[in-house]
């Protein structure tokens, strides 16, 4: 995790990614999506830009994986309020982690104050803690619709699929999904229960950014990949500040 910060006391410009000295985030397509409009979108603040990753660190990460041993296998764990069991190999991020040399460089760029400042200044908040993990979905995995857990602020989504190893038609994309309001979120409602459903696209440098929210809705129908094709994801989980970050910073 790494600390929060407050864009309103950084004189750091969002320009200033591009002097990183591995640039991975494209700071001109983050800069480019508009607050307004992503906070006002309905049914819930979302955003599915293309490119927020240059095409040669998108190759690069692509190319550089964790290694799947790494990864431990999650199955039939119960869910808060009886949602199906969301099934998948899970790599939760940790200093010391045994990555290729991109994905650390990937994962320090983005603990800098710039990209941490341009999500602060999407989703409407003075602070953000990063958390990071990975997700790879095999044959029948799914994403029980959800609103995610109340610690956090949102999500960034990294889809790793190219069209070299991934059919469109396997799914895999995030699905928004709009309720009208009918919903609890401690509820387990089915897909077919929704009165919408919007298809992010999870294609070629795509990522998907959202707020959560008690209508924010949002699930992945189960994959029909082949075997030994999965589904890849890195995350980027926007928390709200912790208990110590308040209280160094209590008037944020």
């Amino acid at each position: 995790m790494t600390r929060g910060i407050d864009p309103r006391g950084s004189p750091t410009s969002l320009r200033s990614l591009r002097s990183a000295a591995v640039p991975y985030l494209d700071l001109e397509k983050l800069a480019a999506l508009d607050p307004v409009a992503y906070q006002t979108r309905d049914p819930y603040p979302y955003a599915n830009p293309e490119g927020v990753l240059y095409e040669e660190a998108h190759r690069k990460l692509i190319e550089n994986l964790p290694p799947l041993e790494l990864f431990h296998a999650i199955e039939g764990k119960k869910r808060a309020h009886g949602q199906k069991p969301h099934d998948r190999l899970t790599l939760e991020y940790e200093d010391g982690l045994p990555l290729p040399s991109p994905w650390q460089e990937f994962v320090d760029e983005l603990r800098e104050g710039p990209y941490v400042e341009a999500m602060c200044r999407l989703v409407g908040v003075p602070r953000i803690d990063l958390r990071f993990h990975w997700h790879w979905a095999a044959r029948g995995n799914s994403v029980s619709p959800h609103c995610d857990a109340l610690r956090k602020y949102g999500s960034h989504i990294f889809y790793l699929n190219n069209d070299s190893d991934w059919d469109p038609a396997w799914g895999g994309e995030t699905i928004v999904l709009d309720d009208s309001g009918r919903f609890s979120r401690n509820s387990a409602p089915d897909f077919d229960e929704f009165d919408r459903e919007i298809h992010a696209d999870a294609g070629h440098n795509r990522s998907f950014i959202f707020t959560r929210r008690g209508d924010s809705w949002h699930g992945v129908r189960e994959i029909t990949c082949p075997e030994g094709h999965y589904r890849k994801v890195f995350i980027v989980v926007l928390n709200k500040p912790s208990w110590r970050q308040r209280l160094l910073h209590p008037f944020s």
